[in-house]
Parts: structure tokens; sequence; C-alpha cells
């Protein structure tokens, strides 16, 4: 049960074996502190080939053809690119730069899906020069690629579906796909049209598979006019499950102003709760009104381009405790922390929201818990990495360290800054020696 009065309910995170492991080492921790000096994350890539591996079976207990692709953007380590490549999953790119870094650790050309809006001309050319798969945003995209992609062989297209009544800024309208496909005829030779993508806001399964539905009916009235094309991506959006479901029910009962620092609640949550999370999620996309009968038939790939969910559980961050503070609220007190990294390491905090999942004070020792806010290394007032109060089992104290658990998903890196000169983060990677963890260094990002 969670405490009473101005302390918030717990939110303990779900954690495999390495991250027990870790947090009962009584050495490692305290080392990694020692060398970096300063806020560090730390990633376990054996993880996300798991991830990987999870969602493939999906796939074939269905009986479906997939393609799993790593959308990039939610973490820029090496180690996780490098994951992708040994558990033969392809990767979501939006830059020069992500292309690049996916390449430098062993995923092929073939194996890149290249998103976002109007792309740049260096970006097609190399894509279609490494046989990328390029989902095309707009039709002066298209328009553009005959001419941005000359000298390398035709590029390999998917058309982007404006999802039915959806108001995001990206995708092709029913009339704008209409005019697509009769652009192909005069592109013939100079594109390879493969098929067709989206991608949903949310995490709703049966959304989803309905617009899935919807475009297998165009896939299949394009091959009746003479353009066949056999891939259809469904884009990303699956959840993560970060918290049991009664300490989220719980939470979310009783949430209110009078659990967080300056009685200010976030608008809304992230989900952290969720009860059909990563590959299960899929497995109800693909049953869902037939889906998977309908793409054996049709001999059609489902791709996916999941990005969270991939790294779900492989990853969590470290701050140092340098300071404490003594605050009341409702006439009760509560402590108020000063680690020595940002809120820009919690992604979540910039989004007029706030990551949930309790910190885990280390080292362990017995104490009284205690309504704890952190509050970050800079001039900011509003730069919180937790306003909620949280109940740590003890007092902290200068020297502690806080681990915020399974961060790996945007959380770690997606906002990331050196303000006030404070440095990045870096990413230490642990992968498991018989009863030994080691770590080393993350490489650069090319």
């Amino acid at each position: 049960m969670g405490l009473t009065g101005i302390a918030a309910a717990p939110l303990p995170a779900h954690r495999d074996r390495w991250e027990q492991r870790l947090l009962v080492d009584p050495v490692l921790l305290g080392e990694l502190a020692s060398i970096v000096g300063g806020p560090f994350h730390v990633l376990f890539p054996e993880r996300v080939e798991r991830a990987v591996h999870e969602f493939r079976a999906a796939f074939e207990a269905a009986g479906v053809t997939g393609a799993i692709y790593y959308g990039k953007k939610a973490n820029k380590a090496a180690c996780v690119a490098r994951a992708c490549a040994r558990a033969g999953a392809g990767i979501d790119v939006a830059s020069t730069g992500e292309l690049v870094g996916a390449l430098a650790q062993g995923v092929r050309g073939g194996e890149l899906v290249v998103t976002g809006p109007a792309k740049p001309d260096e970006l097609l050319w190399l894509a279609a020069r490494h046989g990328a798969l390029i989902a095309v945003d707009a039709l002066d995209e298209l328009d553009r690629l005959p001419a941005a992609t000359d000298g390398a062989p035709p590029p390999r297209i998917l058309l982007r579906a404006l999802p039915t009544g959806s108001t995001s800024r990206f995708g092709l309208t029913d009339a704008e796909l209409d005019e697509a496909h009769a652009r192909l005829d005069g592109l013939a030779g100079r594109v390879r049209w493969e098929g067709l993508s989206f991608h949903l806001s949310g995490y709703d399964a049966e959304q989803r598979a309905e617009f899935a539905h919807e475009l297998l009916d165009r896939l299949a009235s394009a091959a009746a006019s003479g353009h066949p094309a056999r891939t259809l991506s469904i884009g990303g959006g699956f959840g993560v499950d970060y918290v049991p479901a009664e300490a989220w029910a719980e939470f979310t009962a009783a949430a209110g102003p009078q659990w967080f620092h300056g009685d200010t609640e976030p608008g809304s949550y992230y989900p952290y709760h969720f009860p059909v999370p990563g590959a299960a999620m899929l497995t109800a996309i693909l049953r869902h009104r037939g889906l998977a009968e309908r793409l054996v038939a049709a001999d059609t790939v489902l791709a996916i381009e999941p990005g969270r969910a991939l790294l779900d559980r492989a990853g969590c961050t470290v701050f140092r405790v340098q300071g404490r503070k003594t605050r009341r609220a409702g006439g009760e007190p509560y402590d108020l922390l000063t680690v020595d990294g940002t809120s820009l390491s919690l992604s979540e905090q910039w989004f007029d929201s706030e990551y949930l999942p309790d910190p885990v004070l280390w080292p362990p020792r017995p104490g009284v818990r205690t309504p704890t806010s952190v509050g970050a290394a800079t001039c900011l007032d509003s730069d919180m990495l937790s306003r909620r109060r949280v109940p740590l089992p003890r007092r902290a104290e200068p020297g502690d360290l806080l681990i915020y658990p399974n961060t790996a998903g945007y959380q770690m890196d997606s906002n990331e800054s050196a303000f006030h000169d404070l440095p990045v983060p870096p990413k230490i990677v642990l992968t498991e020696h018989g009863e030994a963890l080691r770590w080393r260094l993350d490489a650069a990002p090319a």
C-alpha cells in the first residue's frame, strides 16, 4: 500500500535479472560513479536482442512474414544498433547521421527504412545507394526522387498514408495516394514501389489493425491496376509495461497535486502499466478481424518499427545526490534533493509530464521511508527530475546514488544537452560473463 499524506503511492519498476544483479553488487555502481564523476546511463544490449526475438516469435506463431525495424530515434547508442544487427533486425532512420551510424554497426543497407518528412537529397541518394527502403511522405518528395538519386540504383519506396481521421502533419491523404499511384506509371524503372506505410499515435491495437485492413484494400486495388506491392508497415507505438497493475491502479486512483512538489501535478502521464505490451500487442493486432490470415493470403510482408518496445528494461540512468533540503507540505516534512545531472536525461519531464517509475536509492541501508522530490543541478526552478514525492525507503544522503529504471526508451538521450557546460552523461554497456558483470563505454555514434 502507498503512504498516506504528502507521499505518493510507490511505483516500483519491473526489473530484469541484469539490473537486479547490478543493484545488489556491493561495488560496481560505486566504482562506475567514481570513474565517471557525474551522471551516467547503463545499457544492457542483450535485452534488445531478446525483444527482437520475441517480436519475431509473434510473427512466426501467426504464420505471417514480418520485418522488424528498430526506431533509432528512441536511443542513439551504438550498442543498440549492434544488438539489432546481431539479432537480424533492421533499423528505421530519419537522418544521414542515423543511416551512417546503423551501417557502422553492421546493419546492411537493405535492412534500413528511411522515414521522416521532406528528406534532403543527400539522405535520399545515400539511402538509394545502399538499397534502403524509403517511406515517401509527400508528392513533391516523390517527384524529387529520380533526380536526387541519380547515379544510384532505382530507390525502393513505400508511400506513407495519413490515417483516417488523423490531423498529423505526416503522410499522404487518400487523394494524394491516388495521385501518387497515377504518377507511378511515369516513374517506371526510376523508382521501385514496394508498398504502403503508416504511423498512429497512441497504443490502440485495434485501431492499427483496422487501418491495416484499409491499406490492404488499397494494395489490392493497386495490384489490379498494374501496380503490385507486397509490404505494409504499421509503424511503432507498441506499449511498454513499466510497473505492476496493482501499483498503477493505486497511484491513478488517488493521484493529485498533494503528491507533488509545488502542488503541481502534470496534465497527463504515459500509461506506465500496459497490460498487453510489446510482442503481445503485435499478436493482438494480427488476431484482430483475421488480419494475419489476410496478410498470408495476400502474400504481404507486415513491417513494424518499434522503438521503446525493443528497449524495454534495457537500461537505467544513475545520478549522485549532491545536496538535501527539508520542505513542508500540509504541515508534513519532505526532502528536496539536488542531484548531479538534469531532467534533460529524463525526457518525459520536458513534455509537461513526469517520469514515474520509482528511482532506487543506493546503497541499500535500513531507515525510515521518506517522501522525496528530486531537483537538478541547474539554475532553472522548473528543472525537476521528480516533482512527485517518491517514498524512498530511507533518507538520502549526499554521495548516495539514485538509479532511475527502464530509461533506455527515449528517456536517457532524446533531449540530452550540455546545458551549463555540464557534461552529457556517457553510456556504460554491461555484459554478463558467467557470474561477473563487465562494463565498457559505448562507442561514439558515427
